[in-house]
């Protein structure tokens, strides 16, 4: 991977980008950029029985005449939103000759500076064995976009990745905004766990698993070594013929399905990228089908 995959040419590409979503389509999740916390806006939420002490105004007096019970009102927060960006930096993201690690923070880039477009604060993290490291803090316009971005370039892609252990005690926020988890999803530990927990919290969630082309549509044939990107210990001889190559794609497929009907049910969203695709067509093409973009 090249060391520096955030640069001038990449910076050009997400302003025209920029420039061209302003003229085309909404923001990030169909433009709302409302937070799923109780507030005090003008926008209705829900209801929930009145306690001695509340505010009377908020009171729905209609409701009272129909059922003679008091329920109050509930408004969503607007608030400036959080959009937090998750990297999986596990070496099998990195692994052999493939551009799945620049590819990740390109997308990890372009999700920061869309989100900066729309007023959001946003953050930037590593997930590594069990640990999540802030790579970026807070970032608030396009200038401390500019200003840190280039930290990215320094992410180390090593070891293992348990998105799930790593993200059980962070503080992953409470419906203000957006998550955006990057990774293979290429391991035998848990992470459903993580997605389940940012589904509890009301986070609004995209799940965007890169693939290399290797990965998604292998080529290799006759007697191979291959070995666990993150375990040398684990070791698996075969001739690889066209049967294994077959079983192989079936279970690629049955995993990806898996993730996807499993975001789905939790409100979550998912999409599949190539290494080498692009962005334009990851956010005009994909993410427009999808309603993230509308």
């Amino acid at each position: 991977m090249s060391r520096y995959v955030i640069n001038e040419e990449l910076l050009q590409q997400l302003e025209n980008l920029q420039s061209i979503l302003n003229n085309n389509v909404g923001g990030l999740f169909g433009g709302n950029r409302k937070s799923k916390l109780r507030g005090s806006s003008c926008e209705f939420a829900d209801y929930r029985d009145y306690v001695a002490g509340d505010d009377i105004t908020k009171i729905d007096w209609n409701a009272f005449a129909r059922t003679e019970n008091l329920y109050q009102k509930l408004y969503l927060d607007e608030r400036q939103m959080h959009t937090k960006i998750y990297l999986d930096a596990s070496r099998s993201m990195a692994y052999g000759d493939t551009q799945k690690a620049a590819q990740a923070l390109r997308l990890g880039a372009a999700f920061a500076y869309l989100s900066l477009n729309e007023m959001d604060k946003v953050s930037v993290y590593v997930i590594r064995e069990k640990e999540v490291t802030q790579v970026i803090g807070g970032m608030v316009g396009r200038d401390s976009f500019v200003g840190s971005v280039g930290c990215l370039n320094d992410v180390v892609f090593e070891g293992d990745s348990m998105i799930s252990d790593a993200l059980r005690y962070e503080d992953i926020g409470r419906g203000d905004g957006l998550s955006v988890l990057i990774s293979d999803f290429l391991t035998d530990n848990d992470y459903e766990d993580a997605i389940q927990r940012f589904s509890e919290r009301r986070r609004d969630l995209l799940c965007v698993q890169v693939l290399s082309r290797e990965e998604l549509n292998p080529q290799s044939r006759g007697k191979m070594h291959f070995f666990d990107s993150e375990n040398r210990e684990l070791v698996y001889r075969k001739n690889i013929n066209r049967e294994i190559a077959r079983a192989y794609k079936d279970a690629l497929r049955y995993m990806t399905e898996h993730l996807q009907a499993f975001c789905a049910a939790r409100g979550a969203a998912f999409v599949q990228v190539a290494e080498d695709e692009t962005l334009e067509n990851v956010f005009f093409g994909k993410l427009v089908d999808m309603g993230v973009l509308k």
